[in-house]
């Protein structure tokens, strides 16, 4: 059961890459289009109508998501426990 909600306020990405450079797995850039982050889609990523992404991660891949969220400098990526309701990030 994932125990994470990571979301991605994509609108005020700046496309700068952190997230791609520090978690290969989870981020890609969208080199053809706007130049900014995308979570991968192949990870069963969610588009929201706000404009945001959203993704389910287990405990597993929260340290190398939590990396990433941590060196966005325009904290864009947003981390929730869905157990307790808590930000993480």
């Amino acid at each position: 059961m994932p125990k994470f909600k990571l979301e991605h306020d994509r609108a005020n990405c700046i496309g700068c890459s952190a997230c791609a450079a520090v978690a290969p797995e989870f981020w890609t850039m969208d080199e053809g289009g706007d130049g900014k982050s995308d979570i991968k889609k192949d990870k069963g990523t969610i588009k929201r109508p706000d404009g945001w992404e959203e993704l389910e991660i287990d405990e597993k891949n929260y340290n190398e998501n939590k990396e990433a969220a941590d060196a966005c400098p325009v904290n864009v990526i947003h981390i929730t426990n869905k157990e307790t309701g808590d930000k993480v990030i």
